[in-house]
């Protein structure tokens, strides 16, 4: 049974910083697809970042390019995004997504595309 644990929101003024970890159990290799979307009420889940478990470059959305990374530990199961430069429309609930593959460019930010979820994790940033 594969568990996706998040850890890490919380709130922050703009401008701020906040990182969030995400821990991955039941996986029996190493080799996949493992990120975040977000989600505000009333308005779809969104793919924030994106990374390969067994490497290659990530994934950003344009809105987060250049103040968010997404990084994992030498413990492959576990990813952390680290949030930058934070703005309130970052405000939302920030979900933990897996799937066993690769993260292709087409498909990284398709919510139908991923089978294992977190929780989510709050991040509000005031003004």
């Amino acid at each position: 049974q594969v568990e996706l644990v998040e850890s890490g929101g919380g709130s922050v003024q703009a401008g701020g910083s906040l990182r969030l970890s995400c821990v991955a159990s039941g996986y029996s290799d190493r080799r996949y697809c493992m990120g975040w979307f977000r989600q505000v009420p009333g308005k779809e889940r969104e793919g924030v970042a994106m990374i390969y478990t067994g490497g290659g470059s990530p994934y950003y959305a344009d809105s987060v390019t250049g103040r968010f990374s997404i990084s994992q530990d030498d413990a492959w199961n576990n990813v952390h995004l680290q949030m930058s430069s934070l703005k309130s429309g970052d405000a939302a609930t920030y979900y933990c997504a897996a799937r066993r593959s690769g993260c292709e460019s087409v498909s990284w930010s398709v919510v139908t595309q991923f089978d294992r979820w977190g929780r989510g994790t709050q991040v509000a940033v005031s003004s």
